[in-house]
């Protein structure tokens, strides 16, 4: 055990500096954390080189990076679920399961691997960063997945950064109400501290709706992620695909949906759901790190026009369901 944390200790510090490093310019500066996270793991690369820290690198990437999707349970509670209404939580569950199919289907019209448009149509859908790296995780692990997987960091960080700034401006200039604009910021925006940001720009009542409705698509990352895993994951190699996979299921979705029943329980102090909640971001945050750490910038280049042009296509798509409901709502 103790030959195991001296192995992995130098790897892990190095992405723990870059965190640390993400978390000053943020806090200071503004912008998102997983992006400076990314850019600065990128630019060096050259670390990962080294025998010495490629160990904790690579264990940061992986187990940290499951850590830190199952403690992002702890946020989400049956409350939370039940309280943005059957209609609103039916047009969620649809937005997300036709934008996760649009970026399979993207993927093969534009010649991409299946892997491709999963990984972007999890990450438009749902979460943002968070969900293409809990997407990825479930998937083969390849040099092209790694890399397409940051690509989408860096472009779904930078659409939903677009449109925390731009949708609540588009939605005062249509004098659209505070419940309808937060149902819409919350179903349509990636990353969640956007979603509290351009519902908070638009108003209290805006911010605290589209958080609710935001976190139900959180919660989606369980079903979307399970259903990917059992037929398109990793074990498709060695296991038989179908529900009789279950049994893979990964441990860390299981942690996910633990932590949710924990929260929805309320048996924990409001102070201790609060650390989980910040360890899961800081533990993304490490992990984004070094994923970006792994991968050559030159390479990552490599992946072409189609993936922007897939995260794009998809972003419009979400937003156009969410603007058709409340529209006729």
């Amino acid at each position: 055990m103790f030959r195991t944390v001296q192995k992995i200790l130098p790897g892990l510090m190095v992405c723990l500096v870059i965190a640390m490093s993400t978390s000053f310019l943020s806090e200071n500066y503004g912008g998102p954390q997983l992006l400076y996270a990314l850019l600065i793991g990128l630019s060096l690369h050259f670390l990962y080189l080294n025998e010495t820290v490629k160990p904790g690198i690579d264990f940061s990437a992986k187990t940290v990076l499951r850590l830190g999707v199952a403690f992002l349970g702890i946020r989400i509670t049956f409350a939370d679920i039940g309280a943005i209404g059957l209609s609103t939580g039916l047009m969620v569950m649809l937005a997300v399961a036709s934008t996760v199919a649009l970026g399979f289907i993207l993927a093969k019209f534009l010649k991409l691997s299946p892997d491709f448009g999963l990984i972007a149509g999890g990450s438009v859908g749902i979460c943002g960063a968070s969900a293409a790296l809990a997407v990825a995780s479930v998937l083969p692990k390849t040099k092209e997945n790694e890399q397409f997987t940051l690509l989408v960091v860096v472009g779904v960080t930078v659409l939903s950064t677009i449109a925390m700034v731009t949708y609540p401006f588009l939605l005062q200039m249509m004098d659209i109400g505070a419940l309808s604009a937060g149902i819409f910021l919350g179903a349509t925006i990636h990353d969640v501290a956007q979603v509290v940001a351009a519902g908070m720009l638009f108003g209290p009542e805006a911010g605290d709706v589209a958080t609710v409705v935001k976190l139900f698509r959180v919660a989606l990352l369980l079903p979307v992620v399970l259903f990917i895993s059992i037929f398109f994951g990793a074990q498709k190699s060695t296991a038989k695909l179908g529900w009789g996979s279950l049994r893979l299921i990964p441990t860390f979705l299981l942690g996910f949906v633990a932590l949710s029943i924990v929260a929805s329980m309320q048996i924990l102090p409001g102070v201790v759901t609060q650390q989980i909640g910040g360890l899961s971001r800081w533990m993304l945050v490490i992990a984004i790190g070094a994923a970006g750490l792994k991968t050559n910038f030159q390479e990552l280049a490599k992946l072409g026009w189609q993936p922007v042009l897939m995260l794009i296509v998809e972003t419009v798509f979400i937003a156009t369901i969410g603007f058709v409901f409340i529209y006729n709502a």
